[in-house]
């Protein structure tokens, strides 16, 4: 295969049946949207969306120091996740520098699964495979053994119960477990990153299409629809979910990104970055350089990543994110800004956008918070 071809999801067929625009994301081939991403958006914070998530990176790691392996590879205490329990974290290069953000399950006493950003898949598995020397521990890539496909929205507990008997109602926040969904067997996790309550579901890749099928005709009734990568983009967004890349860098350590509480420096033993993330600790508590916050503007003008923030004609800091929000009906960004203009209601604040310094307020993440 040539470094140039596209990779492709078990759903490629799927994805073009149903009139997908498809776009690269990270090497594969992905649908950015079916029809209209603003009505896929809507769809899922009012009823329910089908996502393929088959580009993320599943990296299996087993053997009797698995626990201890991940405590000293990663930032998290990954030791106290109990078995059938995730944990958001993050694994950080040397200097306390982000390599990227990741999801672990515990699936058994000595097996977890690190679930990595397309993107960084790679880079995650030679860190990891690099670190493992020394521990009685087996990092394998799982990327081709697991298709993913998430259910997410308010509808998505509904529709999933009408094809599989697992223990839906006793599955909470970031916990997995294995089942049976329309007779195809899956790891069920309650993870995902739309603000909204939802699944992912993951699969052998040949049993995605009879699932994709299966969670289709069990949602027509109630409104689900299949979502692209876009409308992705924006249900994180209002959640003020972080994207590596725009929020998380090697340039930024999770105390950088205001994730400083992903850290665990009371876990058993060393790890990797633990001595730049403590100094990195105590900066922050000092005298923060720069923090996330949400923008809302007050015209129409749509700020992307990059673009300066302004505030008395000095670029005060930079947008990571930004997009037209659905729900807020506005466009919205997030953005690195100095200390000095972070806080909630700050005026006089803008976002240079080719050369207009337009009026944007500054607001408390997320814009976007689901009624429970």
């Amino acid at each position: 295969m040539s470094s140039t071809e596209l990779r492709h999801t078990a759903l490629d067929a799927v994805h073009r049946s149903l009139g997908a625009t498809m776009t690269d994301f990270a090497g594969w081939d992905m649908p950015l949207r079916y029809g209209s991403e603003r009505d896929e958006h809507l769809a899922v914070r009012t009823r329910a969306g089908l996502f393929d998530l088959s580009h993320m990176g599943e990296i299996t790691v087993t053997g009797a120091e698995a626990a201890a392996f991940l405590n000293h590879a990663l930032v998290g205490n990954i030791a106290s996740v109990g078995v059938g329990r995730a944990r958001y974290t993050m694994i950080c290069q040397a200097d306390g520098g982000i390599l990227d953000d990741l999801i672990v399950y515990r699936l058994a006493e000595t097996e977890y699964m690190v679930v990595a950003n397309a993107s960084n898949a790679q880079v995650v598995l030679d860190a990891l495979t690099e670190r493992a020397a020394g521990f009685a521990a087996e990092v394998r890539d799982d990327r081709d053994a697991y298709a993913l496909i998430a259910v997410q929205g308010p509808e998505s507990p509904g529709i999933l119960k009408s094809l599989t008997d697992a223990d839906l109602d006793g599955l909470k926040y970031y916990a997995g477990l294995p089942g049976t969904v329309a007779g195809v067997p899956a790891l069920i996790a309650r993870t995902g990153y739309t603000g909204e309550d939802g699944f992912e579901l993951f699969v052998k890749p040949e049993h995605a299409v009879a699932l994709w099928q299966a969670l289709t005709e069990a949602g027509e009734g109630v409104g689900l629809v299949p979502c692209g990568l876009s409308c992705r983009d924006t249900l994180r967004l209002e959640a003020g979910m972080p994207l590596y890349g725009h929020e998380l860098s090697t340039s930024l350590t999770p105390f950088d990104a205001g994730l400083g509480r992903v850290v665990k420096f009371d876990k058993e033993g060393d790890f990797v970055g633990r001595a730049a993330l403590a100094e990195a600790a105590g900066r922050a508590a000092q005298n923060p350089p720069r923090v996330l916050v949400g923008l809302v503007a007050e015209g129409r003008r749509v700020p992307r990543a990059g673009y300066a923030v302004v505030a008395g004609g000095e670029v005060i800091g930079e947008v990571t994110s930004g997009a037209p929000s659905p729900t807020l009906g506005k466009p919205i960004a997030m953005a690195y800004v100095d200390a000095a203009h972070a806080a909630p209601g700050t005026e006089g604040v803008g976002v240079d956008i080719r050369g207009t310094h337009e009026p944007y307020q500054v607001v408390a993440l997320p814009f976007y918070k689901r009624q429970k």
